[in-house]
């Protein structure tokens, strides 16, 4: 699963790397659902790309109650094109989730969890695959939503835990935003586990346990 991740990427590179116009891009070192969280996609109706920002926990366009987005954070990539909550996001509504990092935990024994950071080995930003949607409500509302998805661990994040978030490649960022692909199959095969040689994780602190806790020290690896 993801559930906490890392995005410290300036306005200048998130610009170059997603192609997207950016005004600015602070840091943040612990990023939670029901967060806001910034994300590309294609601007509906335009066809050009667009910086978001999109409350993590997707609400389904059909809900009758925006707290089910506390249940969708994530998206399993072998379920996520039928499962009713996601399945309409999949076909025509996915975008990308800047980050540089994310956070997991692994079990010791019942009582206690060593939290994690993981990475790319070069310590460059990356995309987590996102689907999003748009929830209104009664009174007029808007919320734009959305989910991770999440793939099976490689043989880096195995040890640790037994799901990971999709990562793309850059060369296929084109495709995953394209709601025009909506090939089932070919979509498919790009939510795969991303090359565990290509990555890198290190234990924290339990600093980061807590989402209150923002800064440096978050990511700061310990013995």
């Amino acid at each position: 699963m993801c559930g906490r991740f890392v995005r410290k990427v300036s306005p200048k590179e998130m610009a170059e790397f997603f192609d997207v116009v950016v005004t600015e891009s602070p840091a943040r070192y612990n990023i939670a659902p029901s967060q806001p969280v910034a994300a590309v996609r294609i601007r509906p109706h335009e066809g050009n790309r667009e910086l978001v920002n999109l409350r993590w926990g997707l609400i389904p366009f059909w809900a009758d109650d925006p707290k089910i987005g506390y249940k969708l954070i994530n998206a399993r990539a072998e379920t996520a094109a039928t499962k009713p909550s996601f399945r309409s996001a999949f076909k025509s509504r996915r975008c990308l989730i800047p980050a540089t990092g994310f956070y997991e935990w692994q079990k010791l024994d019942p009582k206690h969890k060593q939290p994690f950071h993981i990475g790319l080995k070069d310590g460059q930003s990356f995309a987590f695959a996102g689907l999003w949607d748009e929830w209104h409500d009664p009174e007029g509302e808007v919320i734009e939503s959305c989910a991770v998805l999440t793939t099976d661990a490689n043989e880096l994040m195995r040890p640790i835990h037994n799901r990971m978030p999709v990562i793309l490649p850059r060369e296929e960022y084109g495709q995953w935003l394209d709601p025009s692909l909506q090939d089932q199959e070919a979509l498919q095969r790009l939510l795969r586990p991303f090359p565990p040689e290509g990555m890198a994780a290190y234990p924290v602190s339990t600093f980061v346990n807590a989402p209150r806790n923002e800064g440096p020290q978050c990511v700061e690896k310990v013995a």
